[in-house]
């Protein structure tokens, strides 16, 4: 007779996950004027290699394959999500102001023109890969987001870039705080087994 075996399952609850951002307001989703050139270059910022669209899909993925085991952490990363499409939602709502299409397609100042795609996608095999790859997309993010302020002539969008800025920097702090806590834990695991 066959013994029946337990089902997989993954007891990680994801309820009540909130979006992890700074606790500051947003400065009210408005421009000056309409501006297709504005309008492309936030579209890069949400749909581009570096973007909004890129980081959502990055983070969901590794909360999936963390959640089984690092439920905490993978809570954590879900509620960077969801932060994340707050700022795709903010860009959207800023391109269609500035007379742009909401298409996920980028739309570069050389006339190329790419449709978001999920080969822009980190996807390391451990952990700490993957929160380095974190990492490293949140600094790419600030510094595509600083780079398209100076090519902006429009305080409006300004206020939005810097406040989304502030999140990008506050994920980076969490994501940098799992990593040195995961490599200590590693380290100490290390020196107890040569200590046996």
């Amino acid at each position: 007779m066959e013994e029946k075996s337990k089902p997989l399952m993954n007891s990680c609850d994801f309820m009540g996950v909130k979006p992890i951002m700074m606790d500051l307001p947003y400065p009210p989703i408005q421009v000056k004027e309409k501006n297709p050139v504005y309008a492309n270059l936030l579209s890069i910022d949400c749909c581009g290699a570096v973007s909004e669209m890129t980081a959502i899909t990055q983070y969901i993925n590794n909360e999936n394959r963390l959640s089984c085991e690092k439920c905490p952490v993978a809570r954590t990363i879900l509620g960077i999500a969801i932060a994340e499409m707050i700022h795709l939602q903010k860009l959207s709502e800023l391109i269609f102001l500035l007379g742009g299409p909401i298409d996920f397609v980028a739309k570069y100042q050389d006339g190329r023109k790419r449709m978001w795609s999920p080969e822009y996608l980190s996807i390391p095999e451990n952990m700490e890969r993957m929160l380095t790859a974190d990492i490293e997309a949140e600094k790419a993010a600030i510094h595509q987001y600083r780079m398209h302020m100076k090519m902006i002539n429009d305080p409006y969008i300004h206020g939005v870039l810097a406040r989304i800025i502030k999140d990008e920097e506050y994920h980076i702090m969490l994501l940098r705080t799992f990593l040195c806590c995961l490599l200590y834990t590693s380290d100490a695991a290390d020196e107890a087994r040569s200590v046996d």
